[in-house]
């Protein structure tokens, strides 16, 4: 297969982590290694170091909306980002954001004439009703993320749930689910690893130890943790449970757990970003329990996998595909009493437990390597797609568009660098009237000084001829 050059587009990138942004750090870092060339391109973020990556990385302009929105949003429409990529020689675009990343790919297919895939990884109608009030808003929203989308020459998903809430936008097109992998080997830590990791922590031997990892979001179905761990502890079932993560709702949980009494054996550590430390507590866990239903792949349960760690999850969640209940992980009701129920049948089966933890890893771990092989050979045949002219012809108000956009923001950068300049010359005259007002001064006082001298002298020549 012949080598290729590939544009990845992202809105997020290291130094911003989240599950997008290292599915396109893999992306770049396993093309580059094995099968050819990439190039990131995404918005600018003052703490990038770029220097560690064996691979380009464009970034645009950005303005930070962190606290807005969570992540910086770049402004990616000029004539000279537009310059820099239409040089890239790149032979297909692969774009992991259905808005300002797929417009920007949209933009630059229309100028180098290669193909467009578009990966959907989150349920952007969650994010859509978060960001936006008014259900006539948020329908009009969902139809130009929709019109976006379809505008892409082929459109992955990374599980078939994902698929089925593009359909609920308003995505009429086809899709084929590529699913993502973990950049988690098969097998486990060293076990002093885990003691050093785990250390100063209640977990007593031959104690069911449950864990969870991720983003500490209600919408993780944390409540239904926590209320059915409290359940679990009135039957009189010993157990400990470890969160691992961060998130706004954080202290809510936490006050939650002491409110029912879980304080004593219910534990949280803060992020952790050493990939094997991780590894660590997924090999000192009996069970990994997430029951969300948000998430369009569950990446967390592969990583769980890859450690021989089983998984409660909620029948016909995203999570759950390709899980076969009791054989390679635990399927429950999306409710407290049922992950009880489960909980308390798995603490009287621990040989169950290392079971379907052995299951899981042979069943459903899926490395980058091979997500990404999947990926490569696709690539080749959208190209050829392409070229044979299989695609519909995405021509009409984009093109108008995002010339327009084009040119406006090169006016926009036009009059800021006028502006600039501007401020610069007054500066520079500030700066030489400042430095003409500092010599005039240091003259004013050597003559002053001088006059003084003077005065003292005559007054000392005054007093020897009259005293």
């Amino acid at each position: 297969m012949p080598k290729l050059n590939v544009c990845l587009i992202n809105d997020s990138f290291p130094p911003e982590i989240d599950g997008v942004a290292n599915a396109v750090t893999n992306y770049a870092q396993i093309i580059t290694e094995k099968f050819g060339s990439a190039v990131v391109v995404t918005p600018d973020n003052p703490e990038a170091d770029d220097s560690v990556y064996p691979f380009p990385v464009v970034r645009y302009p950005s303005v930070d909306m962190t606290k807005l929105v969570g992540y910086r949003a770049g402004f990616p429409f000029s004539a000279a980002v537009q310059k820099t990529l239409e040089a890239g020689n790149f032979d297909i675009i692969h774009s992991h954001c259905p808005i300002t990343s797929t417009m920007l790919a949209r933009s630059l297919r229309d100028r180098i004439k290669v193909p467009v895939v578009m990966t959907y990884h989150t349920k952007f109608d969650i994010d859509i009703a978060n960001a936006i009030r008014g259900k006539l808003l948020q329908e009009e929203a969902k139809a130009l993320l929709a019109a976006n989308i379809s505008a892409c020459d082929e459109v992955w998903t990374v599980s078939r749930g994902a698929g089925e809430n593009l359909r609920a936008i308003g995505y009429e097109g086809d899709y084929i689910v590529m699913p993502n992998g973990v950049d988690f080997p098969q097998g486990r830590v060293e076990d002093a690893l885990i003691a050093q990791v785990t250390e100063g922590y209640d977990l007593p031997e031959n104690v069911p130890v449950f864990l969870f990892v991720g983003r500490m979001m209600w919408y993780k179905g944390i409540r239904i943790i926590l209320e059915g761990l409290a359940k679990l502890r009135e039957s009189g079932q010993d157990f400990r449970m470890v969160f691992v993560g961060g998130g706004n709702d954080k202290d809510e949980i936490v006050a939650l757990t002491e409110k029912l009494g879980l304080s004593d054996r219910v534990f949280f550590s803060p992020p952790i970003h050493d990939r094997n430390l991780i590894r660590a507590w997924y090999c000192r866990a009996d069970m990994f329990l997430f029951p969300s239903t948000f998430d369009t792949n569950g990446l967390v349960v592969r990583e769980a996998a890859a450690c021989a760690l089983g998984s409660v999850l909620v029948a016909g969640s995203c999570a759950a595909e390709d899980v076969t209940d009791n054989v390679s992980g635990v399927l429950i009701e999306e409710n407290a009493d049922s992950m009880a129920a489960k909980l308390e049948e798995l603490c009287r089966e621990p040989e169950a437990m290392k079971r379907i933890g052995e299951a899981a890893q042979r069943d459903i771990y899926i490395s980058w390597e091979d997500a990404i092989g999947h990926a490569w050979e696709r690539y080749a045949v959208v190209i050829d797609n392409y070229r044979a002219g299989k695609y519909p012809e995405h021509e009409g108000m984009s093109d108008e568009f995002f010339h327009s956009i084009a040119k406006t923001m090169d006016a926009y950068n036009r009059s800021r660098e006028k502006q600039q300049a501007r401020v610069n010359e007054l500066r520079r005259g500030y700066a030489e009237i400042r430095d003409g007002l500092t010599g005039e001064q240091e003259k004013l006082k050597e003559n002053l000084l001088a006059g003084q001298a003077k005065i003292k002298d005559e007054l000392a020549q005054f007093m020897e001829r009259f005293m």
